[in-house]
């Protein structure tokens, strides 16, 4: 891989590397705010680049909110947003559950590791679900659950797929069900499988910190349908139909934003430095996945 250009405090460089591309995927947790402290010049620079006449796409992988609980977030923090200008990891997965898996009923219902907001998007493709935010679930193992888990009594047979997100109240209970089914022949599906999540200038469990006692179980990877997943690209390459080599993605994270941008051969990647990882992670040697370009903060590219 080529060496990351340094973008800040590079006028020219800056309106060059925005002049070149017609269309920016940007990852939102660790790039346009942590948790929910807004990065100063969030909002002025994205006005710059609608001002340009670039499309914006909101692309991120955390499942626990909806396309509209995502709207909802951006115009909190005064950015202004659609929801078509949307792509999350929920929705993500909703659609390959509805339009690409099309497991045959009866046997397609599936069971959430997950907050509300897959459960949103599930919905909105009329995907039958258990599991998720349903209290009972939100609870300590009885000797009952032991029993009715082990002889099927508690399993619903109509299940025939695991869908693994962020869960704020993951247990023991839930992780013994998702395994039962993935033993008796479920589809083995994750939102995304970032490790951490960043909020309040720190790192918290991510999605793929979820899912990894249900990996450890079965010896199986779960299909990922969030970044860098490939099936995501194709969606959001099919939904706003844009050429990819005109197309950029700025993200915090190499595994996930960087790769999803250089395996999904658009025309550059930019990584913001607020987020996980840092300059020295791609300069590491061996490292295959390096940004095409890089800023200290989003707003640099202001100029």
């Amino acid at each position: 891989m080529g060496a990351s250009k340094y973008l800040t405090g590079d006028s020219a460089a800056i309106n060059e590397f925005i002049d070149k591309f017609d269309v920016f995927l940007f990852d939102c947790d660790g790039v346009l705010w942590s948790g929910d402290h807004l990065f100063p010049g969030t909002v002025e620079t994205l006005e710059l680049f609608r001002s340009r006449g670039k499309k914006i796409v909101f692309v991120t992988n955390n499942s626990t909110k909806s396309r509209g609980d995502y709207q909802k977030k951006l115009s909190g923090m005064g950015i202004p947003s659609e929801v078509d200008e949307i792509f999350a990891s929920a929705y993500s997965s909703a659609i390959y559950i509805s339009r690409i898996l099309k497991l045959p009923g009866p046997k397609n219902k599936v069971f959430v590791i997950g907050e509300s907001g897959i459960e949103t998007e599930l919905r909105t493709e009329s995907i039958e679900y258990i599991g998720g935010t349903d209290p009972a679930f939100r609870r300590d193992m009885t000797p009952e659950d032991y029993t009715g888990i082990a002889d099927g009594t508690h399993l619903d047979a109509n299940v025939g797929i695991v869908l693994a997100g962020l869960d704020f109240h993951i247990n023991y209970l839930k992780l013994s069900h998702a395994y039962q089914y993935l033993a008796r022949g479920a589809v083995f599906l994750a939102t995304n499988t970032d490790s951490t999540l960043p909020s309040n200038n720190t790192f918290f469990p991510g999605a793929g910190s979820i899912s990894i006692p249900l990996i450890n179980m079965t010896g199986k990877q779960p299909t990922a349908l969030g970044k860098p997943s490939q099936a995501m690209m194709d969606s959001i390459e099919g939904k706003f139909q844009f050429e990819r080599k005109k197309a950029c993605m700025v993200g915090d994270r190499l595994d996930t934003d960087i790769r999803f941008g250089i395996e999904g051969k658009l025309g550059g990647t930019l990584a913001v430095l607020t987020g996980v990882n840092k300059k020295a992670d791609w300069e590491i040697e061996g490292n295959e996945v390096v940004p095409a370009y890089y800023v200290e903060k989003l707003s640099d590219l202001r100029g």
